[in-house]
């Protein structure tokens, strides 16, 4: 059953600054390249009811490709190098049809 993995997050960077923009490139060629994610996207968000800037989406063909994912070098290395230290807050949120 496919998952779609979704996160949503905000920056330490100022909004429209170069370390956001970095950022978001690092993030898209890193992750997207992992093997198993189909479908990466990267939105802004435009609600005002959202203190939530961004969101990664993706989707995995099953549990086992997801947990590939996570388990990945480049994802754990990103996690470690640029999410953890520039990612201010987030909700994850992981969804299968019903």
């Amino acid at each position: 059953m496919p998952i779609i993995h979704s996160v949503v997050f905000s920056l330490v960077h100022q909004p429209d600054s170069r370390e956001e923009a970095a950022f978001l490139q690092a993030a898209g060629e890193t992750l997207s390249a992992i093997p198993g994610v189909h479908e990466f996207t990267i939105r802004r968000q435009v609600s005002a009811f959202s203190p939530l800037r961004f969101q990664f989406s993706m989707v995995f063909d099953d549990q086992a490709a997801y947990d590939a994912y996570n388990s990945h070098p480049a994802h754990v290395g990103f996690v470690e190098d640029r999410w953890n230290p520039e990612v201010s807050a987030f909700q994850e949120y992981d969804f299968v049809d019903a």
